[in-house]
């Protein structure tokens, strides 16, 4: 018999759980020990995630318990170090946390854990060996994943980011910007300049440049449910193929990045824990845009993904998964 990983979710009935659910259903290792929602507590799962009706008739619990081997926690800004403060997790349990309460250096040493940042295509084999895992953002990761590579050639300066991110980005609590007759036809720019993604970006190219860089970063939010397409731009004096090449050299060994030799399009990623890149050189600026779903490689797939590399599964298990294209 394969590996059994017992697991139980904290927060079980937002958008990252939900798909995180979706995910381990059909994960060969996955054993799903509990789902935790207190409002929602003896309701079946797919009431909730009506997706799921068919796939599982797991129930909501109000109960938690630590016989397990991972903790996910689904859970809101400060509510992850608010459960580790009130309860005694053993150190057996592997922790990861989708939120952003340990990813940034103050951060990541609570509670006797070492949190590690959990992007594979930068930290994979510290993940490996990961008691605690923070979880990436989701324009963190679309952002970073286009911008590693010329990090490690010390290449950044000033990085000039615009992205766009679908619905869902915004969690599925009520929000007028959420709201189908505020979305639809429309577009708006929100936390210019002052994301809250900003911060652990900086960390992860300090890690590999180890000199300051200036990311300027400009969000929007789209007429769309999920996804995020980001364009980045720095001064640079190489050629685009130079810089593909470094690009191709550096995820050579990453099962979810890809180059593409023309310009890439959402629908490339939505449904799938990709992320694609398309490097083109416009005067002296390069220009790189990438490309993920938000609430996959962006969130719950790239949670899975570290699920797999902390327990010595093949990285992509439960995560080969087609574009929803059309």
């Amino acid at each position: 018999m394969e590996q059994q990983v017992k697991i139980g979710i904290m927060g079980g009935a937002g958008y990252t759980a939900g798909e995180l659910l979706r995910l381990l259903i059909n994960h060969p290792n996955a054993q799903i020990e509990f789902v935790h929602s207190k409002s929602n507590a003896e309701r079946a799962l797919h009431d909730v995630h009506n997706d799921l009706l068919g796939d599982t008739d797991l129930l909501f619990t109000d109960a938690f318990h630590f016989d397990i081997d991972v903790l996910f926690l689904c859970v809101g800004y400060g509510e992850a170090k608010q459960f580790l403060t009130e309860n005694q997790i053993p150190v057996a349990v592997k922790l990861i946390d989708l939120s952003i309460d340990f990813r940034l250096a103050p951060t990541k040493n609570q509670f006797d854990r070492s949190f590690i940042y959990g992007l594979p295509e930068l930290n994979r084999e510290e993940i490996k060996t990961a008691q605690s895992i923070a979880n990436p953002g989701c324009f963190a990761t679309c952002i970073q994943l286009g911008l590693l590579p010329l990090a490690k050639e010390k290449l950044l300066n000033n990085v000039h980011s615009t992205g766009i991110t679908g619905s869902t980005g915004a969690g599925q609590s009520f929000q007028a910007t959420s709201h189908f007759s505020w979305r639809a036809n429309n577009v708006q720019p929100y936390k210019s300049l002052s994301h809250q993604h900003i911060d652990e970006i900086v960390e992860s190219v300090l890690q590999l440049q180890q000199s300051a860089v200036k990311i300027n970063f400009l969000p929007w939010r789209g007429d769309f449910t999920r996804g995020i397409i980001v364009s980045s731009y720095i001064d640079c004096n190489l050629s685009a193929e130079e810089v593909k090449s470094m690009f191709v050299a550096y995820y050579e060994s990453h099962p979810f990045v890809h180059i593409s030799d023309v310009m890439i399009d959402l629908k490339q990623v939505v449904n799938t824990n990709k992320c694609v890149i398309y490097i083109e050189k416009q005067g002296d600026k390069m220009i790189m845009h990438s490309a993920i779903d938000n609430l996959l490689k962006g969130a719950s797939g790239q949670a899975v993904q570290n699920m797999n590399l902390m327990f010595g599964l093949p990285e992509s298990s439960g995560l080969l998964l087609k574009a929803s294209k059309f």
